[in-house]
């Protein structure tokens, strides 16, 4: 049976902080390798140092989520899934510092979130230009470090490919909400699609069938976006096979094809 690469998971968070290690063992018992993602600089660090307590199978991204930028905008809902830590802020030597780890194999999760906002115009325009600022550093040094990027997009979609329609970075749209026409967008500039249990709640039935297998890269998001044949509250890496066997069924094709085929390409992307 093919290993699964669940290319986005957050056993780094708070959700895990008791039995982290345990669904580590259980996910790599089931076959189910993982790349836990970074939202800002404690989770980064810690999903560093879950990745180099394992020869194999548990990986590392880095980087800084554009949502914690929001503070001062304004008034953030914390979430006690993620963690409890407040956070200074983006500084590019310090997330070079994580990434000198060789479990390290991209940058993210990072992009553009446009769900919250304030409440005046003048106020959303200088809060999606500080996305845009902190985003751009954070490509530039993903282009340093020869990493990939995963990239957090959400109602942000047209600002996103134009910035990346100037540059030269890879990686994956982590969590795709976005439509057909978007997808195509990406996939013409190299990028992956990323699908987890997101495709559970919405319609992108269409997406899925649409799109090539050689561009589609498989998620949980962990702990969040339970599929639900998982009968669980709580998201991890070895329930991304429920994502696999849907994409199966819509694509009409087997199961293992599809989970040949994802590995592929996060051993492809992500050299691994």
């Amino acid at each position: 049976m093919t290993t699964l690469i669940d290319t986005h998971s957050h056993l780094n968070f708070n959700a895990y902080k008791e039995d982290a290690e345990e669904v580590i063992k259980r996910s790599l018992e089931n076959n189910t390798w993982m790349i836990n993602i970074g939202s800002q600089y404690e989770t980064s660090k810690r999903a560093v140092e879950l990745a180099e307590k394992h020869n194999q199978g548990v990986y590392a991204s880095v980087g800084f989520h554009p949502i914690h930028l929001g503070k001062d905008f304004f008034k953030v809902k914390t979430d006690s899934e993620e963690t409890n830590e407040e956070d200074k802020g983006f500084d590019s030597e310090s997330y070079r510092e994580l990434a000198k780890s060789s479990k390290v194999k991209a940058i993210g999760e990072i992009g553009l979130d446009y769900y919250y906002r304030p409440k005046s115009k003048t106020k959303t325009a200088l809060f999606k230009e500080k996305q845009k600022e902190v985003f751009l550093k954070q490509l530039d040094l993903a282009e340093e470090l020869n990493l990939p990027v995963v990239f957090h997009c959400r109602m942000a979609h047209e600002d996103l490919i134009t910035i990346l329609k100037q540059r030269n970075n890879k990686g994956v749209i982590h969590c795709f909400t976005g439509n057909l026409d978007q997808a195509k967008e990406y996939i013409k500039m190299g990028f992956y699609i990323g699908f987890n249990g997101i495709i559970f709640k919405l319609d992108l039935n269409d997406i899925i069938k649409e799109i090539p297998l050689e561009k589609i890269l498989i998620e949980t998001d962990c702990p969040y976006l339970t599929p639900p044949e998982a009968k669980t509250e709580r998201n991890e890496p070895a329930f991304v096979k429920y994502v696999v066997q849907r994409i199966a069924d819509l694509k009409g094709i087997d199961y293992e094809k599809v989970a040949q085929v994802t590995t592929e390409n996060a051993r492809s992307l992500f050299k691994i």
